[in-house]
């Protein structure tokens, strides 16, 4: 029961969150389309919160005052104003993925009665329609790229945090050798991740592709056949065999349902992809490089460049937890020792080559 209780507080409180931080972007927002629904998201999330409030009041539970955290807000409108309105609408679309799971959890696990059932479930079809609407605004937006380049950023700032302090434990006393080296393996590195992104996405679109045209092919030579491999596509899905039949039944007369459900993905521009995955790298660099262009030796710089890249992360880590409600602690504590913990893998390598090679360079 308590358990039970603490949830319910705890989707009381994300709803009325929810709900504000909706109102408080659609008053912002100069896209009428994306303000409009915004508006609507706020109101859903209000009679959300209403629910929750009355859950709780009925079993003697008297919800907490909500005190709005100025943080989210002011995370949320610097990213609107520095990367558009797309970059807000995919990290929010992380939240109410959250959202989907948490309340179907409670749904299935704790004991409530028809009324209460019959309101959750309709709370969870809400948030798929959320859900929906991100889908359809990333795609408008072309924000499948907000991944690219939080996963470069990620990558520049660990890899060049790793370098860096592994080249501070032999070039001591010349820190610009190894601000220039950092420099140098950034650059490559934004380049090989860039490169990366281009042939990851053309080659996926170009499969796409090929086996688009192959059941264009098979569709106007067998339409038996064309409907055997969907079946067979929505067997291995985890389809029951009488629901994948009769989908697929419905579809064989629909070339290009048909061919949707076989080919998923791939649609993304792979130019694009290539440019914000080099740029979110080379971004990543520049904190952990920087204050070897600045201090006197590399031991002074390098604390800063730990500094520096952590707190990258750390802010990072923060907006993603923010916008996806989950824990800020947890997800700071991940990025940050993970990256923190190669860097100090990294000087010990460098202190080892030092060791067997007998470098020391001034």
């Amino acid at each position: 029961m308590e358990e039970m209780l603490k949830l319910a507080s705890q989707f009381y409180e994300d709803e009325y969150k929810d709900s504000v931080l909706y109102a408080s972007l659609s008053r912002d927002e100069k896209d009428l389309k994306l303000r409009d629904e915004f508006l609507r998201l706020s109101h859903i999330e209000s009679n959300h919160a209403k629910f929750w409030h009355g859950f709780l009041d009925k079993r003697g539970k008297k919800p907490k005052k909500i005190k709005i955290g100025r943080l989210s807000f002011f995370f949320v409108k610097m990213l609107r104003k520095l990367l558009g309105p797309g970059t807000v609408v995919s990290l929010l679309e992380m939240g109410e993925n959250s959202a989907i799971q948490k309340y179907f959890n409670f749904l299935t696990k704790y004991k409530l009665s028809d009324e209460e059932r019959e309101v959750i479930s309709k709370i969870i079809i809400d948030e798929l329609e959320h859900e929906h609407f991100f889908y359809e605004s990333k795609k408008r937006f072309h924000v499948e790229n907000i991944r690219d380049f939080v996963l470069g950023m990620n990558d520049g700032l660990v890899e060049l945090l790793g370098a860096v302090t592994g080249l501070s434990a032999v070039y001591v006393h010349n820190p610009k050798i190894v601000g220039i080296s950092g420099l140098i393996v950034g650059v490559a590195g934004a380049l090989s991740m860039g490169i990366g992104a281009f042939i990851s996405v053309r080659s996926q679109r170009q499969v796409n592709e090929s086996v688009k045209e192959r059941m264009e092919v098979l569709f106007r030579v067998s339409p038996e056949r064309a409907k055997g491999e969907l079946m067979e596509r929505l067997l291995e899905s985890g389809m029951p065999e009488d629901v994948a039949r009769e989908v697929a039944e419905k579809l064989s007369s629909n070339e290009s349902a048909m061919i949707n459900l076989l080919v998923q993905g791939g649609n993304e521009n792979e130019i694009r992809s290539a440019f914000y995955t080099g740029l979110a790298y080379l971004t990543g660099i520049i904190f952990p490089v920087l204050p070897y262009f600045i201090a006197s030796s590399s031991l002074l710089a390098l604390p800063f460049s730990i500094f520096l890249a952590g707190t990258a992360l750390a802010v990072v880590a923060s907006v993603i937890s923010i916008l996806s409600g989950i824990s800020v602690r947890k997800k700071i504590f991940e990025m940050v020792v993970t990256g923190l913990g190669a860097a100090f893998l990294s000087y010990l390598f460098g202190k080892l080559m030092e060791g067997l090679f007998h470098i020391s360079a001034l």
